[in-house]
């Protein structure tokens, strides 16, 4: 079965190019485009997507603003922002709200086939740039809550936070993926959370790592 997408894009040029990108890669179907965010919820269940790509800055109804639409109702749904914006805030606050990953949009054709399969595989794929921000917003955070972590537990979350998949946080600290399975799913019943965007936004907000 082929992965089913769609795309939010305002830009009818880019939104055309990422089509035709898209219709390029082996085992990935584009369902429908749009150019912004109205009747988000709509569209899913119409279409019962498997993963959404979405600008940031469209009219009417912004990224932003689908994303706290989608979350509530499709916690587990993988989302991608697709956008331009390099700054703090715009990265922080789609991290917070639930996106599964942040990728630049001039990086699209290096970045995206990969990126939709990574996220699949439970990562959360960044450009170097956004997840430098992750980073840089972490170690200035002070107040954090705890929720009895243990430290594997700690360093597990804060890798799921630089968007490093399963595979790669196994090959960073040398243990199995069936460990790392296990690491999750603990933090997941500590933090009260039921998905990977769920934890990252939550250690995010609560400032957890």
């Amino acid at each position: 079965m082929p992965i089913k997408i769609l795309l939010f894009e305002d830009n009818p040029d880019l939104r055309s190019s990422i089509s035709t990108f898209l219709s390029f890669c082996d085992g990935m179907e584009l369902m429908a485009a749009f150019e912004n965010c109205s009747n988000i919820l709509n569209h899913i269940d119409t279409h019962n997507p498997d993963i959404l790509l979405m600008d940031i800055d469209m009219p009417i109804v912004n990224g932003i603003e689908g994303l706290k639409a989608v979350r509530p109702k499709y916690p587990d749904l993988p989302i991608i922002m697709l956008t331009v914006f390099e700054d703090d805030g715009n990265i922080i606050e789609a991290i917070q709200e639930g996106a599964n990953g942040y990728i630049l949009k001039q990086h699209v054709t290096t970045k995206l086939e990969e990126g939709i399969h990574e996220v699949l595989d439970g990562g959360a794929p960044m450009s170097p740039i956004a997840a430098r921000i992750v980073l840089n917003y972490i170690s200035k955070s002070s107040a954090k809550k705890d929720y009895q972590l243990t430290q594997r537990e700690k360093e597990t979350l804060q890798s799921l936070t630089e968007g490093n998949s399963y595979k790669m946080i196994a090959a960073n600290f040398n243990i199995s993926r069936e460990t790392v399975c296990s690491h999750i799913k603990k933090i997941y019943e500590k933090l009260g959370v039921h998905s990977q965007a769920e934890a990252v936004s939550k250690a995010l907000k609560e400032r957890i790592v």
